[in-house]
């Protein structure tokens, strides 16, 4: 549970502030609220269903080493399907675990060292990018500037140890 003050994530709405408890009435039922005020917008989530919504903490500033070496690892291979790929890709983006989003922006990332990404990966990689770096930034206390330079560094030097030039054939 999280109390007045915390910095939570909510997997579709990015970084945000509990700022109120509230007991409101939708559809008939009452129940207690996490009021979350995020970047954009305020976020009304169920105390008793906040998990299921994927409401969590803050990733701490002493575990950006571990999401650095998941970015820097190995991509995996993603579905060649476009269908199942996107399908993959959708559910680990809902889920919004901070490993999850480090794992789509790698492979997604490595997948665009190979051809252009087609529209539909482009805004996943995008989307995962764009709230890696905001989570990033909240966590060490960074700018999203420097967070978005240091994240493209370490995919960088991912490339760098990972990417393998195919032969060209005459």
């Amino acid at each position: 549970s999280f109390k007045v003050g915390d910095r939570v994530v909510h997997p579709a709405h990015g970084v945000g502030n509990v700022v109120m408890l509230d007991e409101k009435k939708f559809s008939g039922k009452k129940r207690l609220y996490y009021k979350v005020d995020a970047e954009n917008c305020t976020v009304w989530v169920p105390v008793d269903d906040s998990d299921k919504l994927g409401l969590r903490p803050l990733t701490k500033k002493a575990n950006l080493e571990h999401y650095k070496e998941i970015l820097m690892g190995p991509p995996e291979a993603l579905s060649e399907d476009h269908r199942s790929r996107q399908s993959e890709i959708s559910k680990k983006l809902k889920d919004g675990s901070f490993k999850l989003v480090c794992e789509v922006v790698r492979d997604l990332n490595a997948l665009s060292w190979q051809d252009d990404l087609n529209n539909t990966d482009s805004n996943y990689l995008r989307k995962g990018f764009d709230a890696l770096c905001q989570e990033w930034a909240a966590s060490s206390g960074e700018s999203i500037a420097q967070a978005t330079r240091e994240i493209n560094k370490i995919l960088r030097k991912s490339r760098e140890m990972y990417w393998v030039e195919p032969a060209v054939v005459d």
